[in-house]
């Protein structure tokens, strides 16, 4: 009798993988690694990357933070950077637009923005969105944001699909074969936060189930989202 191969679930939480090695670069984020590789060649002190939800925007800041020895900036160091006496050459914001909108943040962003002029630093900034449809306050930061280079992250396509989804698996220590990979991709949307969702629901049930990662279990969840007949 043959036996059926076995995974023994963990729960050992996950963690994603920042590295180089682990980005892959398809049609859909080449023009983002591009420009990226081109620090400081920038022909500005900021460059803007920005793309839907888990799209790979923050992983590809962490890339060029270890490249440029880069500062990540939060809301609370952000101020701080008008003063500094000691100002980065190199820093990101993931989530910019969380600034925009305030006249606080803005007048921060603004301040920022225009130190790493004057020091010749540079700023990676990420986003959901365009520069042209953030609901800016400070038309003096929205004129030197839209003077700013911006790429975008494209939709995904399905060899990027097929990358995101098993790395989405590594790092929850889960092993899954290609024909479950396969499966999933032509019944989902092709975006990469059902994709996060979804590996989250699988992880769950195979972990409070007891059972490996297999196609009859991911039909299961499947079908209970009604993605299946």
């Amino acid at each position: 009798m043959t036996q059926r191969p076995r995974q023994i679930p963990f729960d050992l939480g996950h963690r994603e993988a920042f590295e180089r090695e682990d980005l892959w670069v398809t049609g859909a984020n080449a023009d983002a690694v591009s420009w990226v590789d081109k620090w400081p060649a920038w022909g500005a002190p900021v460059l803007v990357v920005y793309g839907p939800a888990a799209s790979g925007k923050t992983h590809l800041a962490r890339v060029w933070q270890k490249t440029a020895s880069a500062v990540e900036v939060d809301a609370k160091k952000l101020e701080g950077l008008r003063v500094a006496n000691d100002f980065p050459k190199a820093s990101f914001i993931d989530d910019v637009e969380q600034f925009i909108g305030s006249e606080e943040g803005e007048t921060a962003l603004f301040h920022a923005y225009n130190r790493a002029k004057e020091e010749g630093a540079h700023m990676l900034l990420t986003a959901a969105r365009a520069p042209k449809e953030w609901g800016f306050r400070l038309a003096d930061l929205k004129s030197r944001i839209m003077a700013a280079p911006a790429v975008a992250i494209a939709p995904p396509d399905e060899q990027l699909m097929a990358v995101v989804l098993t790395k989405l698996f590594s790092d929850r220590q889960i092993f899954v074969s290609q024909d479950v990979v396969q499966f999933i991709l032509p019944r989902i949307e092709r975006s990469f936060a059902t994709l996060r969702t979804l590996v989250a629901d699988i992880d769950q049930k195979a972990l409070a189930e007891k059972r490996p990662v297999t196609i009859p279990l991911v039909r299961e969840i499947l079908q209970a989202q009604g993605l299946l007949l």
